[in-house]
């Protein structure tokens, strides 16, 4: 395969609540909005578009990973502009963070949904 870009997508049930999360809450840039949203992702990592679906079911898997510097930073800011943060029983803690690096299984995660239910993460890398 030589293919000249690649981009993730994900349905959500309410345009403008996904529109308002993605750019205001997390930042990202509008690119375009023809049949949907798309999103650029940092660093020039690609683009993730978003679509309306009216029979929308969130997905039951981790669709985007931010990569963060600072994991305990990361999920203070976004904890701070509303975002909760999934608790998963023996896994995370109280912030919501399952530190993955010190016990050398992977790296410092968080998820956390978007409004259409839909499941996100910050990460620190190993």
């Amino acid at each position: 395969m030589n293919a000249k870009a690649a981009f993730s997508g994900v349905s959500v049930d309410d345009m403008d609540k996904a529109k308002a999360f993605y750019e205001e809450t997390l930042g990202l840039k509008l690119v375009d909005d023809k049949m949907g949203y798309r999103f650029a992702l940092p660093g020039g990592s690609g683009e993730l578009y978003v679509y309306p679906k009216d029979d929308h079911q969130p997905a039951s898997y981790t669709h985007l990973n931010f990569v963060v510097d600072d994991i305990d930073a990361a999920v203070a800011d976004l904890a701070a502009k509303g975002i909760k943060f999934e608790q998963y029983e023996g896994m995370t803690d109280e912030k919501g963070i399952a530190r993955g690096i010190s016990r050398n299984m992977g790296p410092d995660i968080a998820w956390f949904k978007d409004p259409a239910g839909n499941i996100l993460a910050v990460l620190k890398e190993a």
